[in-house]
C-alpha cells in the first residue's frame, strides 16, 4: 500500500487512499501523501450560476468606507456595478444591506454612521437598475466587528457595508411589514 509515513498510523491509510484513487495524491521518493496544493477549496467545489457562492467568490460582497464617511468611493461603485448586473441576472434573491462602523463616536453615532453606510449602498444599487423592493438595508455601527484592534488598518475593515443575498425578507426588512 505504501511506505509508513508517521507512528499514528496516518501514512498507510493516505497511501491506500491514493492506491485506491479515494485522494489526490503525490509521490516522491517512494512516500505518498495528500494533493493539498491542488485539492478544491471545501464548500466551493461545484460553484453554481446565479448561487450565493457564484456571487460571494466572483462579484464580492464588501465595500469599504473611509473613517467618518457615508460617501461611496469610485472603487466601491465598480464593486456595486457587478453587484447589480449579478442582481439584475438573478432575480431570485433579495438583498439585506447590512453596514457596519468602527469610526470615533459614541455608539449612537455608529450606529447612525453604519445605516447611513448601508443606505448609500442600497441607493447606488437601486440607481444602477436593482428594484427597491428587493432590497433593505440595516446599520449594526460597532455590533458585529470583522476583527477588534487598535491598528488602523486592521480598524478599517470594520468601516464596511456587505451585501447579503436572502431568499426571504426578515424583521429588519420594510417589505416584511
Amino acid at each position: 500500500m505504501g511506505k509508513w509515513l508517521g507512528r499514528s498510523g496516518q501514512g498507510v491509510i493516505v497511501a491506500g487512499m491514493c492506491l485506491l484513487g479515494l485522494a489526490g495524491c503525490n509521490s516522491a521518493g517512494g512516500l505518498t501523501s495528500p494533493d493539498v496544493t491542488n485539492a478544491p477549496a471545501a464548500g466551493f467545489v461545484e460553484i453554481k450560476p446565479g448561487s450565493e457562492e457564484e456571487f460571494i467568490m466572483n462579484v464580492g460582497r464588501r465595500v469599504y468606507f473611509s473613517k467618518g464617511s457615508s460617501v461611496v468611493s469610485d472603487e466601491a461603485k465598480q464593486t456595486l456595478q457587478n453587484q447589480a448586473k449579478w442582481l439584475k441576472d438573478n432575480r431570485k434573491w433579495l438583498v439585506k444591506v447590512q453596514g457596519h462602523a468602527d469610526d470615533p463616536g459614541s455608539e449612537a453615532a455608529q450606529k447612525t454612521l453604519s445605516t447611513k453606510r448601508a443606505d448609500a449602498v442600497v441607493a447606488e444599487l437601486v440607481k444602477l437598475g436593482v428594484p427597491s423592493q428587493r432590497v433593505w438595508a440595516k446599520g449594526y455601527g460597532v455590533e458585529r466587528p470583522v476583527t477588534d484592534c487598535d491598528d488602523v488598518a486592521c480598524q478599517s475593515q470594520n468601516r464596511r457595508v456587505v451585501v447579503n443575498l436572502r431568499e426571504e425578507y426578515d424583521d429588519s426588512a420594510p417589505q416584511a411589514r
